[in-house]
């Protein structure tokens, strides 16, 4: 076929698989395999994300040269090869990936049609005439493959990356965020709260170290997730044998992997674990949950202490960054945090899919890889860039109400909890309802009733002392006095 053959609206062109002929639209670089599946599974309209594409673009271009070094393809074809797969590895030819995520539960459908996109590209790029099958999709571009190691390397490979170049970024961007905000809210003590009442008084500061904190442990869990993630299924073929590949092909192959991406990939311990189950996957999917659920009380906390402005907690002042809503003048929401709370329930429901999808480990092979690759993916960009956004949008421009803070603090009854060592829990606690039931403060109830010497009750009574822990306004009383 021409090039204006194949460029004439609505055209196609032969291909041919195992299965006999099939019609495929003429532009198109993928072939039969690839066009059975795409009558096959109109299930969605959802794609593999391009980090899975920009994998399966890597593993296909190393294993090329792997191969063009064995001397299994001759050095022409896997150059050409080689090269078709960088485009797909690049995202050039990303359109021709048109499957479905709801497919076949092994991927090879999508292993396929990287293969016949490929092969098709080198011909092209060998001046020969696509569909030819003189690049073949299986002999050259699979060779020493199958889909049921493929896929699951490349979940690993996407995933890895992504969470190196993508997440944790964007988490150590937020972490530095908070930690700043630590920093500046050092010196505010204000009301602390247990079971949504008044407690004893913290700084602003120290629940800022403790978001920053939340993150800080969820990179940490991320990293360790990321070592599962560095074992990789290839080499195990159909079944976790080997049969039909070299013993050297997966080493050799890896080990460009790990060269090109600078993460230390290695070949699995077990290829019978690494093709039957997915539990490097699920491991990730659960490193990512405990991030979105950190990210839920950090985003939670701040909407809760943004409230008001005048008949709420009004301890934080949010950046205004629109309007919020079509019928009260002046309102504004705190729409960033809720943002942040609706990608932590879309990341819960995927890590559900990807456990279920983990069970679905039967004898040699999990079968729904391609559902466990989609949500596993969409968790690790959904949360950078929530966690990117939060950053920038909200946690950078965040202040302090100091005043109403300050105000705050002063009316605690949790005030008397520092009395309650030197005068004891009962007198102590009979100041706080003496407090509650006049509408006074904590101190002015005290004073009157001359607990302590003055200069010992404002010493105990120092909101920013009770932070840094201890006994204050002198030594505790003996038991019993």
């Amino acid at each position: 076929m021409t090039t204006s053959e194949r460029s004439t609206p609505g055209a196609t062109r032969i291909e041919r698989d195992s299965m006999g002929e099939m019609r495929v639209p003429a532009t198109a670089y993928y072939g039969a395999q690839t066009q059975r599946a795409v009558e096959n599974f109109p299930i969605s309209g959802v794609r593999f994300p391009r980090p899975f594409i920009r994998a399966l673009g890597m593993i296909k271009s190393a294993a090329a040269e792997t191969n063009r070094e064995l001397g299994h393809v001759e050095p022409r074809i896997a150059e050409a090869i080689e090269r078709a797969a960088e485009e797909v590895a690049a995202g050039k030819l990303d359109h021709e990936f048109v499957l479905d995520i709801f497919q076949t539960g092994s991927g090879t459908s999508t292993n396929m049609n990287a293969n016949e996109v490929i092969a098709n590209r080198a011909i092209e790029l060998l001046g020969g005439q696509i569909g030819s099958r003189t690049v073949h999709p299986n002999d050259h571009v699979n060779l020493g493959q199958s889909s049921n190691d493929v896929i699951p390397t490349a979940i690993h490979v996407a995933a890895r990356l992504a969470i190196d170049e993508d997440l944790i970024p964007a988490l150590e961007q937020l972490r530095d965020a908070l930690a700043a905000k630590a920093a500046e809210f050092a010196n505010i003590p204000k009301t602390g709260r247990t079971h949504l009442q008044d407690a004893t008084p913290v700084t602003l500061g120290q629940v800022f170290q403790g978001y920053a904190s939340q993150v800080t442990h969820g990179i940490r869990r991320l990293q360790t997730a990321g070592e599962s993630l560095a074992e990789l299924a290839l080499g195990g073929t159909a079944v976790g044998t080997g049969l039909n590949t070299h013993p050297e092909f997966a080493p050799a192959t890896i080990a460009k992997l790990a060269k090109r991406t600078g993460i230390p990939f290695r070949e699995a311990e077990n290829h019978f674990e690494a093709q039957s189950g997915r539990d490097a996957a699920v491991e990730a999917s659960g490193a990512l949950r405990v991030v979105a659920v950190s990210l839920t009380k950090i985003a939670n906390d701040i909407r809760w202490l943004g409230s008001g402005p005048r008949n709420g907690l009004g301890e934080l002042l949010l950046p205004e960054v629109q309007p919020g809503s079509s019928i009260m003048p002046g309102k504004v929401n705190p729409v960033i945090a809720e943002s942040v709370l609706m990608v932590a329930a879309q990341v819960l429901g995927n890590d559900l899919a990807v456990a279920i999808g983990g069970q679905a480990g039967n004898f040699e092979l999990n079968v729904m890889m391609p559902v466990i690759a989609h949500n596993l993916l969409e968790s690790i960009a959904l949360l950078a860039a929530s966690a990117r956004n939060f950053e920038v949008r909200l946690v950078r421009g965040l202040d302090a109400n100091r005043e109403h803070i300050a105000r705050q603090i002063e009316e605690s009854l949790a005030l008397c909890t520092s009395l309650a060592p030197v005068i004891g829990y009962d007198a102590a606690a009979d100041i706080a309802k003496e407090a509650a039931k006049s509408g006074r403060t904590v101190r002015a109830v005290a004073e009157e009733r001359r607990v302590l010497p003055p200069d010992e009750l404002n010493q105990a009574l120092d909101p920013k002392q009770m932070t840094q822990g201890g006994f204050l306004g002198g030594k505790p009383q003996a038991a019993g006095g």
